[in-house]
């Protein structure tokens, strides 16, 4: 009877034995504030940007009223972007903005803002291997333009400001190029009042872009399909007087 009593309480202590002793021990329930701080701009800058953001996450937590809380606001945008959360950089920055619209670095909220829109929705292999901007979903690269074009605006002078113009121009050209590839897919598919429409919004909305001449291409050719003879016209001698060497116009001098 006591050999059996004894196995019991071995048997109750090997299975529910484990469950008496914490789960995980929180190696930083002690740090300071300057502790965790220092632990999580380590991580950000070897690139352990996990571990960055839990730092980060656990010193805002903690102490957010104290002297680092803005710091560890600003620096965990970055960590996010890098650790590829781009919407969680976006509401980071979004967030970093609201809070401290006069802080002294408020650009670089803007600008990680960009960035992180700038980036969404790409996967790892779009990032390594080439592929046609135009064909992606505009709405990230639309928001983009808006968060550098904010950036330049409040911030002329920025040290980011470069940057964002470039990235602008780069978007423009890339929504531009986008509306042109809707335009010819309406056009191959008979839908000649939809692919005018876009290709006017081309020519009106994106002028100067290397889709300019194209959209007015295709705009002569909706406008002829749709027996708009006049208009046609219109759309190519508009396409003359800026691109005179386009072979849209060899091909309509031909007819």
């Amino acid at each position: 009877m006591r050999i059996t009593t004894l196995l019991l309480l071995l048997t109750l202590l090997l299975t529910g034995g484990c469950s008496l002793l914490p789960d995980k021990i929180d190696e930083t329930k002690d740090w300071s504030a300057d502790r965790l701080y220092s632990e999580a701009k380590s991580a950000l800058d070897e690139g352990d940007y996990e571990n960055a953001i839990r730092f980060y996450e656990l010193l805002e937590a903690r102490f957010p009223f104290g002297r680092y809380a803005q710091q560890a606001q600003l620096e965990i945008i970055y960590a996010y972007y890098k650790y590829d959360e781009s919407a969680s950089a976006v509401a980071a920055a979004d967030r970093f903005i609201k809070l401290h619209p006069r802080h002294p670095n408020v650009d670089y909220a803007y600008y990680m803002k960009g960035l992180a829109n700038f980036n969404m929705g790409r996967g790892l292999i779009e990032r390594y291997l080439p592929r046609d901007e135009s064909q992606r979903d505009p709405g990230a690269a639309r928001q983009s333009f808006q968060d550098f074009s904010d950036l330049v605006l409040r911030f002329p002078d920025s040290k980011y400001a470069a940057d964002a113009r470039q990235r602008m121009l780069f978007l423009r050209n890339n929504l531009a190029q986008y509306e042109l590839n809707v335009a010819d897919y309406y056009m191959r598919r008979g839908a000649y009042v939809a692919a005018a429409n876009r290709a006017r919004y081309v020519v009106e909305n994106y002028p100067r872009t290397p889709a300019t001449p194209d959209a007015l291409a295709m705009l002569a050719r909706a406008y002829r399909a749709m027996d708009m003879d006049d208009l046609a016209a219109d759309a190519l001698r508009v396409l003359k007087l800026n691109y005179p060497e386009h072979p849209a116009l060899r091909a309509a001098a031909a007819r």
